[in-house]
């Protein structure tokens, strides 16, 4: 990895640990092992360094939640092989996180990737949860309310996890959205 890349996979790390507050330039530095001078020689400042991080893990978290809703199988196993995938659940999810962070919601442009990828995510599960709907899988359904269902589901299971310092919240959580999406005989 470049020195770059380090920045900010480093500041990935961080505001996923501590926060935009709590990621200091100089936690970034020693983190990355870089020093000031290649900080600002790739990036003007925080703010610009924080949105590259920013918006490289929503890359990521779409990335993956597309192979994984993408994948082979019914709709219903898709969107349960979404759920299901390992996860760090006790951190929480790294961009429903940053959704707590009013430096970062207080900045459009840090904000907009974070509004971009739930509505990414929530359209992306209407459109599986549609062609669901065409294979005759689920009945009754308004896609998009359900896509918005299973999202705050998830994130509500990450909350619910690191509030008692065990994953057994999110995992109930996931269980119970899927029990209700797929109506089990």
């Amino acid at each position: 990895m470049d020195t770059r890349d380090r920045l900010i996979e480093s500041t990935r790390e961080l505001l996923w640990e501590r926060g935009y507050v709590g990621t200091s330039p100089k936690a970034i530095q020693q983190h990355a092992g870089a020093g000031q001078g290649s900080m600002y020689h790739h990036f003007a400042g925080k703010p610009e360094l924080a949105l590259a991080a920013v918006e490289r893990t929503a890359e990521a978290l779409r990335t993956q939640a597309d192979a994984e809703l993408s994948g082979p199988g019914k709709a219903s196993e898709r969107i349960a092989a979404y759920l299901h995938r390992e996860r760090e659940i006790l951190r929480g999810c790294q961009i429903g996180r940053l959704t707590q962070d009013p430096e970062v919601m207080g900045s459009p442009e840090l904000r907009r990737p974070v509004e971009e990828t739930f509505d990414w995510l929530r359209n992306r599960l209407a459109e599986v949860i549609t062609e669901g709907q065409a294979d005759g899988e689920f009945t009754g359904l308004d896609p998009a309310a359900t896509a918005a269902t299973v999202v705050a589901t998830l994130q509500g299971g990450y909350v619910l996890a690191r509030a008692s310092g065990a994953s057994e919240g999110f995992e109930r959580a996931v269980e119970g959205v899927l029990n209700l999406l797929v109506r089990r005989p």
